[in-house]
């Protein structure tokens, strides 16, 4: 073989140009050295069939030169995952030859060790391989020993072989085992100085003199250093291949979304995209594959998402996919519409949104419609009035008893509210706001949640004859559902008020106007019965501490008072008018006024039919000629007119009155008016006996009359008590704290 290389050589002929691997691979640069003194050269290359990226080696023919330029050696930054799961994945393809192969590799080095472009670390150089023991892979077998005599190209690493190679000529797995521990040393000491204590321990046995005590590959694979769930995910995605499509979905779904926060940025792009995009293409995973991928796309840069994911996207979009791959890109459309350019939104996003509302999936429907929801801010307003509202009338004419797409209209509704002209509000939105008849909280919040907005600008269109024949008919039964919670509650009776104050502002206003257009007379009218005194309600009027010592009444009045039915009794007056010596108010007599309802007391008005009053009256003091008797005010007497009466206005003995007739009062006026205004009202008390019901106190009903005493009285039940010969009497209206008293 290398007199061949050599023969092409000499004719300056490239050992590519008649290598059969190109009827198969694209071979493009050279990029790396690897094997025994870098004898291998590795190009880059892909495969005619799929395109598939890959990488050819080729054995080196001028003399080995070591410097940089060369060689290809580049410094490389290794991440500490990288150097974990770069080392678990040499222990696994060990373990495979060791016990799937049954081979010994002989030269495990770090020329023998390839590095992919995903970050992938290869085990190359089967150059010197041997066969295990055929019973028991940890027995020796012979081996020869590294030698000066022949050529260091031809032979493994001297740096990196077992001791046992050159002391006793034999080797077997656990020799391979000493040189991983070599290459491992190697590398912890220059590129990882902290590595934990458990790879510490395992290098250490690793390179130990003795094959005994050295672990195989197998154990060495399941130690702590090694259970990293990132390195997990990592590790299944290289053996990807091999899964069935059940295996592969829930890695997608579940493993590696979980595992993405922990896997190093720089590896997303390196080593976790390349498997991603491998499987979009293909429909069968897709679904899966599109939960960690957006993933990516959220924590992506805009150039990163531009430059690697963008591209993929694009074949995604356009490719028929499966019901449930669809769903998860329009629930996640907000999330791929945050980092695509805007040229791409409309050519390349949008087409997909307006062509889910024609299938007849509800699925798909439903997500059609929380998709315009989350994304309506990127959507242009003739794109949202003349394309998604009529598909959204579309989507809720057909699935008007499904409860979760009704959800999803209302929520699309209510985010593009303000993009819709003012007669498509009319028109289409608030027809379909009539017609939902659902009692669920969460439609109905939503529903008033949508008032609200067209409540708060007259830009929508909501008139108050809307709210007050169709929205607030709609409304009010849910008042009293069962279903609502308090704070549900609370939301929709805030938004009925506010329906009802927006009513009421207009309506007054409108009123106010119409009744300025009438004539001055009628405008006035609804303003006078407004006002007037049977509309009005006051408060009771008290005159506190007023106090009138001398109260006279007129003979009309005295008349009126012994038309009354009522009469007293003496048992009675004795036990219930006057207080016993307990009561704290026992020296005061208490008069209800129950004869004359109607007059209030501190006016003392009388309230007696018109008494016509002869001519020969009419210059008596207070007589009013042709009319009723005058309207007198207690407070109008003085001390000054305090005079003896004679008359008696009592009734005969039998009770009846005398005669009022329009011949008898003038006489009885004319002639006793003056004895009438400075008439005592011991006569009236005195007018007749107690019992016989034919004095004041038998017309006054109900009342009750107060008698203050001089003198100390000893429980005695009289009605009236004679002090220094004078009879004295007090009456008090407890209302209007009033009291008279002679």
């Amino acid at each position: 073989m290398f007199a061949k290389f050599k023969s092409a050589n000499q004719t300056n002929i490239s050992p590519i140009d008649n290598n059969p691997i190109t009827q198969f691979f694209e071979v493009g640069k050279l990029t790396a050295c690897a094997g025994p003194e870098l004898v291998w050269k590795i190009h880059e290359s892909f495969r005619k069939s799929d395109g598939k990226d890959s990488s050819s080696s080729v054995p080196q023919t001028p003399p080995i030169q070591r410097n940089a330029n060369t060689t290809f050696m580049k410094e490389y930054n290794f991440l500490d995952i990288e150097l974990k799961y770069g080392i678990l994945q040499i222990i696994e393809a060990l373990s495979f030859l060791h016990y799937s192969g049954q081979v010994i590799h002989r030269n495990v080095c770090p020329s023998s060790i390839l590095i992919t472009k995903r970050g992938t670390w290869k085990l190359a150089g089967f150059e010197f391989i041997e066969k295990c023991h055929e019973t028991d892979a940890v027995e020796p077998i012979m081996c020869p020993p590294w030698s000066t005599r022949i050529s260091k190209m031809a032979q493994p690493n001297l740096d990196f072989t077992a001791p046992e190679i050159q002391t006793s000529s034999n080797c077997s797995i656990l020799s391979d085992m000493f040189s991983l521990g070599m290459v491992l040393e190697e590398s912890v000491q220059q590129l990882l100085p902290k590595i934990p204590a458990p790879l510490h321990e395992a290098t250490t046995r690793l390179m130990s003199k003795q094959p005994g005590p050295r672990p195989t590959a197998q154990l060495l694979q399941l130690i702590k250093y090694f259970s990293d769930p990132a390195v997990h995910a990592l590790q299944f995605l290289d053996v990807i291949n091999m899964k069935d499509p059940t295996q592969k979905a829930h890695f997608y779904r579940s493993t590696l979304k979980d595992a993405l926060p922990f896997i190093p940025r720089k590896l997303w792009w390196q080593h976790v995209w390349p498997f991603l995009q491998q499987e979009m293409k293909g429909s069968e995973v897709l679904a899966a594959v599109l939960q960690p991928a957006l993933a990516m796309v959220q924590e992506s840069t805009a150039n990163e998402y531009e430059e690697f994911i963008l591209p993929t996207f694009r074949v995604v979009f356009a490719a028929p996919k499966s019901i449930q791959a669809t769903v998860t890109l329009l629930e996640n459309l907000h999330i791929i519409l945050e980092k695509t350019p805007q040229s791409d939104i409309r050519s390349e996003i949008l087409p997909l949104l307006f062509n889910s509302f024609e299938s007849n999936t509800m699925q798909i429907q439903s997500a059609a419609l929380l998709a315009v929801a989350n994304v309506y801010e990127y959507v242009d307003e003739i794109s949202i009035r003349r394309m998604v509202l009529p598909k959204i009338k579309t989507v809720f004419e057909k699935n008007q008893s499904d409860l979760k797409i009704m959800a999803n209209v209302l929520q699309c509704v209510e985010r593009v509210l303000d993009k819709l002209e003012k007669s498509q509000i009319i028109d289409e939105v608030l027809p379909m706001l009539y017609e939902i008849r659902f009692s669920d909280p969460e439609i109905i919040l939503r529903i008033v949640h949508i008032y609200r907005i067209m409540l708060s600008d007259k830009k929508y269109g909501l008139s108050v004859n809307m709210m007050a024949t169709r929205v607030m008919p709609s409304l009010l039964p849910q008042t009293v559902n069962p279903s609502l919670n308090l704070e549900q509650f609370m939301i929709l009776l805030e938004v009925l008020q506010e329906m009802l104050d927006c009513i009421d502002r207009q309506q007054r206003n409108k009123l106010k106007l119409d009744n300025l257009s009438l004539p001055s007379p009628e405008r006035h009218r609804p303003l006078r019965h407004q006002f007037s005194s049977d509309n009005m309600h006051v408060p009771p009027f008290n005159i506190p501490n007023l106090r009138i010592d001398q109260r006279k009444t007129s003979s009309a009045e005295d008349m009126a008072r012994k038309n009354s039915t009522g009469s007293i009794r003496s048992g009675m007056l004795g036990s219930w008018w006057f207080g016993g010596p307990s009561s704290p108010d026992s020296n005061y007599l208490r008069v209800a006024n129950a004869a004359f309802p109607n007059r209030r007391l501190s006016d003392n008005t009388l309230m007696t039919p018109k008494i016509r009053i002869a001519p020969s009256c009419a210059s008596s003091p207070g007589g009013t000629p042709g009319g009723a008797l005058p309207i007198r005010r207690h407070s109008s007497i003085g001390p000054q007119e305090r005079r003896s009466s004679a008359i008696n206005l009592s009734p005969p003995t039998g009770g009846s009155m005398p005669n009022t007739s329009s011949t008898s009062v003038p006489f009885l006026l004319s002639s006793s008016m003056q004895s009438i205004r400075s008439r005592r009202t011991s006569t009236v008390l005195s007018s007749g006996p107690l019992g016989s019901g034919s004095g004041l106190l038998s017309q006054l009903g109900s009342g009750v009359v107060r008698i203050p005493f001089n003198a100390p009285t000893s429980g005695s039940a009289s009605p009236v008590h004679q002090y220094n010969g004078t009879r004295s009497f007090v009456r008090k209206c407890p209302s209007l704290n009033i009291t008279f008293s002679n």
